[in-house]
């Protein structure tokens, strides 16, 4: 039970991380990345943490409450009437989450459709992608809503799965191989340094996420290892030295400082007042 709650608990961390971009693109440019990093882990630390506080209390104390009616039983024993609006409070804040998960499946799908084929975006295809988005999450919750928890914990823990060898590499190429000096301009650019896939990535991805494999606990599948430990799923932590390491290992090759030069010559003029390639 430990373990599960604890990637779980991971998992609902690293489900943020995709969201960077949305709101790192409006910080000032003499914000560093101590200050993003740690304002960023701050805010996601409290925002999740005092919520499964609350969870952890009301199901004890309501064991046999389905979760929305345990949280109302559990806020109306501090003070009565506060269960009802603590359940309104969260369903504004589930109305929002909601519609920023909409909104970043939309860019997600228009992005998978742009690496095929180039488009351009309308307020047709836009709305084409949400409409998707819509549907499919739709199906699924309602496919789920016999057992939702069960499968709330599986959706957990495949995002666990998916997003540790992707963090892995992530972390290792910012903090030890480019070292946060990266091209804007070259990354959307297919034909350019970065090219349209990176085979390092790929590999430490696919490696990593094969050796987690064996480890998986889930109600949707258990490796032989996990099985052998008596259920405890412990592939995050295999999976992320492994696709760290083999990331590290593959970037060997790379010339970092003409892979640097390049990134400053390339971004020249993106910004008013941005450095030179000479002076970054």
């Amino acid at each position: 039970p430990f373990l599960a709650q604890l990637f779980a608990a991971a998992s609902y961390q690293l489900s943020w991380s995709i969201y960077v971009s949305d709101y790192s693109r409006y910080l000032p440019r003499d914000v560093g990345v101590r200050e993003s990093f740690w304002w960023t882990y701050f805010g996601a630390f409290v925002g999740g943490a005092w919520m499964m506080l609350v969870g952890t209390v009301a199901a004890a104390a309501a064991p046999k409450l389905d979760v929305a009616a345990a949280m109302e039983h559990a806020a109306d024993a501090v003070l009565p009437g506060l269960g009802r609006v603590l359940l309104v409070g969260a369903l504004l804040g589930l109305v929002t989450i909601s519609a920023l998960n909409f909104y970043g499946a939309s860019l997600t799908l228009l992005s998978c459709a742009d690496t095929v084929k180039p488009l351009r975006c309308t307020a047709v295809k836009r709305l084409v992608s949400l409409a998707v988005a819509f549907v499919a999450s739709n199906a699924i919750a309602l496919s789920s809503s016999s057992n939702f928890v069960n499968r709330f914990e599986d959706l957990l823990a495949v995002l666990l799965y998916l997003f540790t060898p992707w963090t892995a590499i992530n972390l290792v190429d910012f903090y030890l191989v480019r070292k946060g000096h990266y091209s804007i301009r070259e990354i959307f650019n297919p034909g350019g340094m970065y090219g349209r896939w990176n085979w390092r990535g790929l590999t430490a991805y696919l490696v990593g996420f094969a050796v987690m494999i064996p480890f998986f606990s889930s109600g949707l599948y258990t490796g032989p290892i996990a099985r052998a430990l008596g259920g405890a799923d412990i592939a995050m932590l295999v999976g992320l030295p492994v696709a760290a390491g083999v990331y590290l290992l593959v970037c060997r090759s790379i010339d970092l400082k003409l892979d640097a030069q390049r990134a400053a010559a390339a971004d020249v003029g993106l910004e008013p007042g941005a450095p030179s390639a000479q002076t970054a």
